[in-house]
């Protein structure tokens, strides 16, 4: 039996079994989201920590099943960090700029173990020379790690959504690890996609537990350093083009919420009720079918990620910008981007 499958059901059984005593620990402690702000969906207090169960079931096992390097270790700890600021910030509302900063200094971790982007590719080049970023690396990947770590954050809003779209992202990222030859990717993936598996049954509607931030932040995280480590070993567009697709619905979705705020002249990190999930929602679906479809949305990013990673660079290129047309295009459509009456 593969070491992959073996990983990945490992992270699933953990998580799955972590998730009630999570629960009830949050009960105990009194981690709940009550439902005092207008933009919760649900009706009554909600406890938080399932967070808590994928974590432990990643860190189980990359501890297991991943090689002890340097890097794996500086993940590990960033992880860690991450998810005490989660924890903290779910019980006591912690304000957003030291909730950033601890970010930052998850992410410094995890570059100072190696993670970070060493070029940026020139696709239209026939020689496929990359260009090498030296110092800037540092900047680029610091803004990559932080960015996606929230993006995950932000489109946690409905049952089983977070879980289920990491699942996914992570997923295509283990495809598109698997068709490059990248062994140690693959088996980064399939545990993150396992992890989150195993949460979802106890977080898809109606759900019995949240992931605070906890769980969102940490999943970003993970999903952030597993692609900037695809993008170390890769010389090719999809070192860009690739991570973009398999996070698309989060990255997409937190790119039209700071259009829209810029458009209405609102603070950039002022929450709304307009993301993409409310937005369908606001057209008569449910918290299950609105859930499905952004599955749907996540999963065709997904395949267009994996589609492109074996096709020419300018192929890929045209395909990537008429994906991101499209996005934009229905986004305009559907009022994504509507300026709202003073």
């Amino acid at each position: 039996m593969s070491d992959y499958f073996i990983a990945f059901i490992s992270a699933v059984i953990i998580s799955f079994v972590m998730t009630p005593p999570a629960r009830k620990l949050a009960i105990k402690v009194g981690a709940l989201d009550v439902p005092k702000d207008p933009r919760k969906i649900h009706d009554k207090p909600m406890p938080y920590f399932g967070g808590l169960a994928i974590y432990i079931s990643i860190m189980a096992c990359m501890f297991v099943y991943m090689p002890h390097t340097s890097t794996n270790l500086h993940i590990m700890v960033g992880a860690t960090i991450i998810v005490l600021t989660g924890v903290v910030d779910d019980m006591y509302d912690m304000p957003a700029k030291i909730k950033m900063l601890m970010q930052i200094i998850a992410a410094v971790i995890a570059i100072r173990g190696g993670v970070h982007i060493h070029f940026i590719t020139n696709p239209l080049s026939d020689t496929g020379m990359s260009y090498l970023l030296s110092w800037l690396s540092y900047p680029i990947t610091l803004v990559w790690l932080v960015g996606i770590t929230n993006t995950i954050n932000l489109i946690d809003g409905l049952d089983g959504l977070a879980s289920g779209v990491a699942s996914i992202a992570a997923t295509t990222l283990l495809f598109t690890a698997s068709k490059m030859g990248y062994d140690f990717i693959v088996l980064q993936c399939a545990i993150i996609a396992g992890a989150s598996l195993g949460f979802l049954p106890f977080n898809f509607n109606p759900a019995k537990i949240f992931m605070g931030d906890t769980g969102a932040m940490l999943l970003g995280y993970m999903l952030a350093v597993t692609s900037v480590l695809g993008m170390v070993k890769s010389v090719t567009v999809v070192a860009l083009a690739v991570p973009i697709f398999a996070l698309g619905l989060p990255i997409f979705d937190t790119a039209f919420a700071i259009i829209r705020r810029f458009i209405n002249k609102k603070p950039i990190m002022q929450a709304d009720k307009e993301h993409l999930h409310h937005r369908l929602m606001k057209h008569g679906l449910n918290q299950r079918q609105t859930v499905l479809i952004m599955y749907f949305i996540s999963m065709m990013l997904g395949i267009v990620s994996v589609a492109i990673a074996d096709t020419e660079p300018l192929i890929g290129i045209i395909v990537a910008t008429m994906v991101v047309v499209a996005m934009f295009y229905f986004a305009k459509v559907g009022g994504v981007f509507k300026k709202k009456e003073q």
